[in-house]
């Protein structure tokens, strides 16, 4: 079995930093939203979205991404970012209060938005366009002075549905290519090479099995220099493999086997962090794929 090098990184955030590499960190999904594609509606009130992060936080979350709006396709309208706010900021500041030290992220691609959940607390923005849909979030990231997730996007969540296909041959040039740029983009607005973690993002703007040269190949991103997180979970592209078995596309809530067998896979490929829903699942299948890169050392 060939496991990919994962190297080690000291991942800078706006009050601290963490030590990435020796283990993959597990960071857990808090949706608080009325229609996001996995758990849409289910910890949208602000007591059920703390109970969530309390308890993905004893299963053993490293990081809670909180988000405020779904960039599912076919949300309308965009939600404002005072809406935004008044999702997240009310769960934000009471996982502070009850947990202090939590290391939290805002899913965000507003600046608006980084800038109040950065003030309030939060340690990493988490930006599913890669500083591309609000001019101002660059140079607003560079000076919060935080840990940022720059994830990898074709075009916009309006036109994911209709964009033409990606020969599979070409989909990881591509993202190596964008997520160059983006990086190198992100460093001259005056970000910090070490408090960025680059995401290839499965799923965001490429289609059902545009996602598996990506999965298969996630080690070449390490030629980009930063360190990778992989966020497959119940991600679409897994349940149409499923199909066939359950007669139709897998649910999301039917997706939970094939999210730990595409985290295994990233983590053998040399992924830093792992977003997931499931903590305590994807806890028990990262165990087993750090062993596994454990016991690889001295035969590569």
């Amino acid at each position: 079995m060939i496991v990919a090098t994962r190297p080690r990184y000291d991942w800078s955030l706006r009050t601290r930093s963490l030590a990435l590499g020796a283990r993959t960190l597990l960071v857990g999904v808090v949706n608080i939203t009325p229609d996001s594609f996995s758990d849409g509606g289910q910890f949208f009130s602000p007591q059920k979205a703390v109970e969530h992060s309390l308890r993905l936080l004893d299963e053993g979350a490293d990081i809670l991404d909180l988000g405020g709006e779904s960039t599912r396709p076919g949300t309308r309208p965009r939600v404002s970012v005072q809406e935004e706010l008044d999702r997240v900021l009310p769960v934000l500041e009471t996982v502070l209060r009850e947990r202090p030290g939590t290391v939290l992220s805002i899913d965000t691609y507003k600046a608006a938005t980084a800038r109040a959940a950065i003030a309030a607390g939060a340690e990493i923005v988490n930006d599913v366009s890669g500083f591309q849909w609000d001019e101002a979030m660059a140079s607003t990231c560079a000076e919060l002075q935080c840990g940022v997730i720059l994830m990898h996007t074709r075009g916009h969540m309006n036109e994911w549905r209709t964009q033409p296909p990606i020969p599979l041959d070409e989909v990881v040039p591509l993202v190596l290519r964008e997520l160059r740029e983006r990086s190198e983009a992100a460093l001259e607005a005056g970000m910090q090479r070490a408090s960025m973690v680059l995401d290839p993002g499965f799923g965001f703007g490429k289609s059902f099995e545009e996602n598996y040269p990506l999965l298969a190949h996630l080690d070449t991103l390490h030629a980009l220099g930063y360190p990778i997180l992989s966020g497959t979970s119940r991600k679409s592209f897994l349940g149409r493999t499923l199909a066939h078995m359950h007669g139709k596309d897998a649910t999301p809530n039917q997706r939970d086997n094939a999210t730990l067998a595409s985290i295994t896979a990233a983590v053998l490929a040399g992924a830093h962090l792992v977003r997931v829903h499931d903590v305590k699942a994807a806890r028990e299948a990262v165990a087993i794929a750090d062993a596994i890169r454990d016991g690889s050392r001295g035969f590569q």
